[in-house]
C-alpha cells in the first residue's frame, strides 16, 4: 500500500477553489524534504520558455497547469488505474530557471533532475518550452541512451535557428541524439505536420533511424495500429515520453505557441497515451501550454488531463514492480 501522507486531498474535504495549489493537490516536498525517499513520481515545473523562436509564453504553463488540477480525481474513468494506490505522488516544486542565460537555466534543470534521478523518483514534467526536454534528458540519459515516444507536430531535429545557434525549442532531440542521450532507432515521433521551409530534419531522422509518422498516417491507421508501431520501436528497454500539447489540434489546445491545424482531437489525445501502458517509461513531459494565448485555460486543462493519464500509466509500473498491480 502507498503512504497515505502522499494522497491528494480530496474535493469533498476541501473544495476544489480553496487551499495552495499543487499538481493535482499532492503534498509539495521539497529536495532537501527527509520525506523525498518515499516519493515514487515526482511532478515537477519547468517554468522556463528561454527556447522559444516566435510566440512566449509556456514559462507561465506550471502555475496554470497546477490551478486547474484541482480537477483532477483519484480514479481514471476509463482504465480505472487509481495511480495514488499504486505510488507515492509528490508536487517537486519548480526548477529556478536564468530567464537571462539558456545555457546556465539547462545546467540547472540538469542538476535539478540529477538529484530527483539520486532520490530514485520518476519525474513528470510540466514545462516550459520543448526545449526544456533536452536538460532533462542529460540527466536520465546520462547512463545509456534512451528511447523515446514523441507526440507532436513538429520533429525538433533542426540542426540551428539564426545563424548556427543550438538551442532553442525547434533543435532538442538532434543535440539528444548527437549527445547520445537517445537511442535514435528507438524514438517514435507521431503527429508530424504543418509547412516547412525545408526537409533538414526529416532528412537527419531518415538518416539515424528515426521512425517519424505524419499525421496523414496517423489518421489514415488509426490510434491503435499507430500505437502498435510505436511500442515495437520503443521495446523493452527504458524509454522517456515527450508530449508537446501542440499535437493535438489547435481547435482542441489553441494555447500554444506554433499551432499546426489538422491533429488529434481531444479524445484521441487520452488514446494514445493509454496506449502506452506496458512499456518501460522512466520519465516523461508535457511541454509548450502557454496560457496567454489561451486566457479559458481550456488548453491547460487539456494537458493536465494528458499528464493525468501520463500518470496512471506510470503509476501502473510502479505498482508492478511493487506486486500491488
Amino acid at each position: 500500500m502507498t503512504n497515505p501522507d502522499f494522497r491528494p486531498i480530496s474535493g469533498v474535504d476541501l473544495p476544489r477553489f480553496a487551499g495552495i495549489a499543487t499538481f493535482m493537490r499532492l503534498p509539495h516536498i521539497a529536495l532537501d524534504d527527509e520525506r523525498l525517499s518515499k516519493v515514487d513520481i515526482g511532478l515537477i515545473g519547468v517554468p522556463w520558455d528561454g527556447g522559444t523562436t516566435n510566440r512566449p509564453g509556456p514559462r507561465h504553463a506550471p502555475r496554470q497547469l497546477r490551478d486547474l488540477s484541482s480537477m483532477v480525481r483519484h480514479e481514471n474513468g476509463a482504465t480505472r488505474i487509481r495511480p495514488y494506490d499504486l505510488a507515492n505522488c509528490a508536487d517537486l516544486g519548480d526548477v529556478g530557471p536564468n530567464p537571462a542565460d539558456v545555457e546556465d537555466s539547462m545546467k540547472r534543470i540538469t542538476a535539478f533532475y540529477d538529484r530527483v534521478k539520486a532520490a530514485g523518483i520518476m519525474p513528470l514534467t510540466a514545462g516550459g518550452d520543448h526545449l526544456s526536454s533536452l536538460p532533462i534528458l542529460r540527466s536520465l540519459g546520462r547512463d545509456r541512451p534512451l528511447g523515446m515516444i514523441h507526440f507532436d507536430s513538429h520533429t525538433d531535429l533542426f540542426h540551428s535557428y539564426f545563424g548556427g545557434f543550438k538551442y532553442t525549442h525547434g533543435t532538442p532531440f538532434r543535440r539528444a541524439v548527437e549527445e547520445e542521450l537517445l537511442d535514435p532507432k528507438r524514438v517514435c515521433m507521431i503527429g508530424i505536420r504543418g509547412p516547412a521551409y525545408d526537409f533538414e530534419d526529416r532528412d537527419f531522422a531518415d538518416a539515424v533511424g528515426i521512425r517519424v509518422i505524419p499525421i496523414e498516417e496517423f489518421h489514415a491507421r488509426g490510434v491503435e495500429d499507430v500505437m502498435v508501431e510505436a511500442r515495437e520501436i520503443a521495446g523493452s528497454g527504458e524509454t522517456y515520453v515527450s508530449y508537446d500539447i501542440d499535437f493535438i489540434d489547435p481547435a482542441f489546445a489553441p494555447g500554444t505557441g506554433t499551432p499546426e491545424i489538422g491533429g488529434p482531437n481531444s479524445f484521441q489525445a487520452l488514446q494514445v497515451v493509454r496506449a502506452l501502458r506496458g512499456l518501460n517509461i522512466v520519465g516523461a513531459d508535457m511541454v509548450e501550454v502557454s496560457p496567454p494565448f489561451d486566457t479559458s485555460g481550456a488548453t491547460a486543462f487539456l494537458g493536465i488531463t494528458v499528464m493525468f493519464e501520463l500518470l496512471c500509466v506510470m503509476a501502473e509500473i510502479i505498482g508492478k514492480r511493487r506486486g500491488t498491480n
